[in-house]
């Protein structure tokens, strides 16, 4: 293979692996913490960089999950990790520092910029997300402003100059609904289970979720049926979605889970490593990850789908 061909050099997965972000060995985690370093002090800002926190003298903390995960799914290798740093820190520093868009922002473009977006449980604590809405274990929906180098995930006091909450997640949806689906990809097993993925630069695909039987049949030309879908959101830019039909329900399950693992660990703002069970709307979680791995958990009404389509 000619030079230009040959992808760029990381270490082996035998390498000894970094401790907090695994996908790195040791001497890559060490490179792209001195990277981030620099960048601050590009900034004038001296921090201390922990394994996977940032913390300036002022005592402001920034996190580094996304920046490595940014950093390691660049395929062109960590010669442009430096370059990704800066512009990473550049735009969180902006966000903090520079005056809050809400102060100027006109009611009808606040509105016409508001999406829903899926965090992790542990992701919205208890100051001012008393109004984020449960969707299973797990996971939850909160509202989020939808900027041109950022997102902003708002509190209740955020989303009140603007409107009732209420109402206000009734718009967010319709803007969601509206979302361009950027790119769908099919895994055909051999068990003959499809595993349907769509995929986009927005920091809402995942959240396209919300609109599963809307967005089913404008993707695949088939509706769901009532049996609904299992589903995976492990980051925020991707979906996949095993639409129930027959027997091959067990053969997505295994394969949505494997996937969702896998693009929780590697992806870019992660959401949830779990699949989950849509009918009408509902979720219900199948699976967990835990020390031993995976583990799939069937509920009684779960079970008797099963049963049904594989005796069927």
């Amino acid at each position: 293979m000619g030079i230009f061909g040959r992808k760029p050099r990381r270490d082996g997965r035998d390498t000894t692996r970094d401790a907090s972000f695994e996908f790195f060995s040791e001497g890559e985690g060490a490179r792209f913490r001195a990277g981030v370093h620099a960048a601050f002090a590009e900034q004038g800002l001296e921090v201390t960089v922990g394994a996977d926190a940032v913390t300036d003298s002022s005592g402001r903390q920034f996190g580094l999950g996304n920046l490595a995960a940014v950093c390691h799914n660049d395929t062109r290798g960590p010669r442009v990790w430096p370059e990704l740093t800066r512009r990473h820190i550049g735009i969180m520093l902006r966000a903090m520092d520079g005056p809050s868009v809400l102060e100027t922002m006109p009611a009808e473009k606040f509105r016409s910029q508001l999406y829903p977006r899926l965090l992790a449980d542990e992701m919205t604590g208890p100051d001012g997300f008393d109004y984020a809405r449960p969707l299973a274990e797990g996971l939850r929906e909160v509202l989020a402003l939808d900027l041109p180098e950022s997102v902003m995930v708002l509190p209740r006091s955020s989303l009140e100059p603007f409107g009732d909450v209420a109402v206000l997640r009734a718009r967010a949806l319709d803007n969601l609904r509206r979302l361009r689906v950027e790119a769908h990809e099919t895994i055909e097993q051999e068990e003959g289970a499809r595993v349907d993925v769509v995929m986009g630069e927005s920091m809402f695909t995942a959240s396209l979720v919300l609109t599963l039987d809307e967005l089913v049949p404008r993707i695949t030309g088939r509706g769901l049926s009532t049996d609904g879908a299992l589903v995976a959101v492990p980051f925020r830019h991707q979906l996949a979605f095993h639409a129930i039909r027959d027997r091959h329900v067990i053969a997505g399950l295994n394969t949505l889970a494997q996937f969702a693992a896998a693009g929780f660990e590697e992806g870019v703002g992660r959401i949830t490593p779990d699949v989950y069970w849509w009918r009408a709307g509902a979720l219900t979680r199948l699976s967990a990850m835990d020390e031993d791995g995976i583990k799939i958990m069937v509920d009684e009404e779960f079970q008797a789908v099963l049963e049904r389509l594989i005796e069927g």
